[in-house]
């Protein structure tokens, strides 16, 4: 059978996305005993202590469906971000959210704004869906350009994503930036200003910087932004799979009507739960990233390393004369896993997840043996 002949066009030839490789992925093709993970922007002090007990009190519960409306988890967002929870959706992933909201607005006839070098999910999604994609440039010191993303909306332009703070750059716009760009974005063909899809994946580390902008402070204003968040990151529940969006009502409205159901899972819901309301998890978590940054930072500086300053828990780093894959694939040999940018059309940058300070440590010392080899 030609399967080609019977799939959907916008599938034909589509590219998975390379996720990161695991830690026994690693030990079991090098036979290595110990390996560190600093490729996928994983929390390195682990999950919620709240969220691990929550879950460990409900394990005997997972033969039951979990509840489909989340009405629990959305109970706890709408405290935490006082909020009505008629504003909030929730999915298993931001992946998910990508693809309920691609799923929800996106047709063949539509184009969907995306800047060049941010996250790869939203260009899949709209190939997915037949769209067409218009990518845009980004500044030269790796920042979104929002106001080329603004003058790149047509008639046609059903949304734009915007990642704050991109990854994998690290890097965010301000508030000045971003009330800018909104109140620049024409109106399309639907006599309405595109959909602006919001990924706050790493607020909670960015929200430390004085003039980043919250997104949350612009739904009231702006009935065309739809803002997401996770707790695959500060919160440490990437297993899990659970995020979260806000919006207004009516968009709210049709995402619960055509997303599955049950899509978040039992004990995610548990936990995330619990997570939220951890503000010595997030707080401990903010610190020790500003610390290692700042010693990876250091360290880079005293090899001659060129790197790009980061606002989240990851750094973007030059690779030198080498490829980025180079150095990727040697360093997994050492059993230091990070990430290659060659998906991202940047060859020689690699990215690095700010982890503890022995696994900084020991990533330095292997960086510096490559480079000398």
């Amino acid at each position: 059978m030609n399967i080609q002949s019977i799939i959907r066009k916008t599938c034909d030839g589509f590219k998975p996305y390379v996720s990161g490789k695991s830690i026994n992925e690693i030990k079991r093709k090098y036979n290595l005993k110990a390996v560190i993970k600093l490729a996928s922007n994983e929390n390195s002090l682990g999950a919620s202590k709240k969220a691990i007990k929550v879950l460990r009190d409900n394990f005997d519960k997972v033969f039951f469906y979990p509840d489909s409306s989340s009405f629990n988890l959305k109970q706890s967002l709408s405290k935490r971000y006082q909020l009505p929870v008629g504003n909030i959706f929730t999915a298993a992933g931001g992946d998910e959210i990508i693809e309920l909201i691609a799923k929800l607005f996106f047709n063949p006839e539509d184009e969907v704004v995306i800047s060049k070098y941010s996250f790869l999910r939203y260009a899949m999604a709209v190939q997915l869906m037949g769209s067409k994609s218009v990518v845009v440039s980004m500044s030269e010191d790796f920042k979104y350009d929002l106001q080329a993303l603004a003058k790149a909306c047509g008639k046609n332009t059903k949304a734009v994503f915007v990642t704050n703070p991109n990854n994998p750059t690290g890097t965010y716009n301000t508030k000045k930036e971003f009330s800018i760009f909104l109140k620049d974005l024409p109106l399309n063909k639907f006599g309405i200003k595109p959909i602006v899809i919001l990924d706050e994946a790493y607020f909670e580390y960015a929200s430390l910087e004085k003039d980043y902008p919250d997104g949350l402070d612009y739904l009231k204003d702006n009935i065309n932004l739809v803002v997401f968040r996770t707790f695959s990151k500060i919160y440490g529940l990437a297993g899990l799979r659970v995020a979260y969006g806000f919006a207004n009502e009516d968009i709210v409205d049709y995402i619960e009507r055509t997303r599955p159901p049950f899509n978040v899972n039992l004990l995610a819901q548990i936990a995330a739960s619990a997570a939220i309301t951890d503000k010595d998890h997030v707080m401990h978590s903010q610190k020790l990233v500003a610390k290692e940054r700042q010693y990876l930072y250091e360290e880079f500086e005293k090899i001659g390393v060129k790197y790009v300053k980061s606002v989240a828990n990851f750094i973007l780093f030059n690779s030198f004369l080498f490829m980025g894959k180079d150095i990727f694939s040697k360093l997994l040999k050492e059993g230091v896993i990070i990430r290659d940018m060659d998906e991202y059309e940047l060859p020689n940058w690699v990215r690095v997840t700010i982890g503890l300070h022995k696994e900084n440590k020991l990533f330095i010392e292997k960086l510096k043996k490559f480079l000398k080899s």
